[in-house]
């Protein structure tokens, strides 16, 4: 069977400026999601707002149906939040024709429930307009003029779009672990969903990572699907014109990448050469996403990280805080400045 290990994907600004501590305390990593909508105040669903520390999404959704009384699928959340961080997040129980219970009493040291309101519908995965981020890293070594240019080209002309290594499990293994369950491995559902995350999120990384070495990650190709800023709305351009030019240099829209699976890639060309390359190198993975139902999809080579702001608090103490949009990862942002 064929091993994969994880690259060290290449980089945008050249090489990080310096090394430093992630994540040494809870508050070094502080995440808040911001909804794309407003509950509407009225309706089945209790739309639950929760700060956590140091807890799992899952286990937070467990812990609010056994306290709400309800079965597990009742309760709802948009995203994956890390443990090893305060991160405030959106939850939703389904309580047709019932009152709310106190849940102030569901609170405890790790948990607080901000706010609470009702909506119609459940909360569905994805619906948020992005995450806010408050970082520290801590015992930072480096060039610190070298770190602000490298701040500054970010904040101009945005990160490539990589997948965050807790995407891939411990070392990387969760690609390995998706080649056995290809090879006929069993898996619980929970497992296979992530291993086939990671399949996805690897072969996209690598197409990146080629754009990068060739430096149009963030230019026009021919054969290219853009997707609009902050949207899902994408189109097709087999010759790249000025307008998409202009676009592109704006940061208005996006070249995007493969996410293999079932149907066609939605490229042609110099493009579809390209990513077909990327799927010949991996036959067996991009065939077990075909052979377990995945369907294809795109996305953006390129994220603009907003409101991004940084400040010494320490002599080796430095603090970011930014926006980015839903699917995008602060760990892609830390890796072009800082090497743990």
């Amino acid at each position: 069977m064929q091993t994969i290990q994880l690259p060290i994907w290449p980089y945008v600004y050249g090489q990080p400026a310096g090394i430093g501590k992630i994540r040494t305390l809870p508050e070094d990593f502080i995440v808040k999601e911001n909804l794309s909508f407003e509950p509407s105040g009225s309706g089945e669903h209790a739309f639950l707002q929760i700060e956590k520390k140091g807890e799992n999404t899952d286990y937070v959704a467990r812990q609010l149906a056994r306290f709400a009384n309800v079965r597990q699928r009742d309760v709802s959340y948009a995203g994956l939040k890390d443990r090893h961080a305060i991160t405030t997040q959106w939850f939703s129980v389904w309580l047709p024709g019932k009152a709310d219970p106190d849940w102030a009493a569901f609170e405890t040291d790790s948990m607080k429930v901000l706010q609470s309101v009702r909506h119609a519908r459940k909360l569905k995965r994805g619906v948020l307009s992005g995450n806010s981020f408050k970082l520290r890293v801590r015992e930072w070594q480096g060039d610190k003029a070298y770190v602000i240019a490298q701040l500054e080209a970010i904040k101009v002309n945005g990160i490539a779009n990589y997948y965050g290594s807790q995407r891939f499990g411990n070392e990387g293994q969760n690609v390995n672990k998706a080649l056995a369950m290809f090879l006929g491995a069993k898996v619980g559902r929970e497992q296979r969903s992530l291993y086939l995350s990671a399949v996805r999120s690897y072969l996209f990384n690598q197409i990146l990572a080629y754009r990068i070495v060739n430096e149009n990650w963030n230019q026009p190709l021919k054969g290219d699907t853009y997707v609009f800023d902050l949207s899902n709305s994408s189109f097709k351009s087999t010759e790249p014109d000025d307008e998409i030019i202009r676009r592109l240099a704006a940061r208005e829209i996006h070249p995007t990448g493969a996410l293999f699976g079932k149907g066609e890639v939605g490229v042609s060309d110099d493009v579809l050469v390209l990513e077909t390359g990327v799927a010949d190198a991996y036959p067996q993975l991009v065939k077990g996403l075909v052979a377990f139902g995945v369907e294809s999809d795109r996305r953006a080579l390129r994220v603009n990280v907003t409101d991004l702001q940084w400040q010494w608090i320490q002599d080796d103490v430095l603090e970011l805080a930014f926006t980015l949009p839903a699917g995008s990862y602060a760990t892609s942002v830390l890796r072009e400045i800082v090497k743990e």
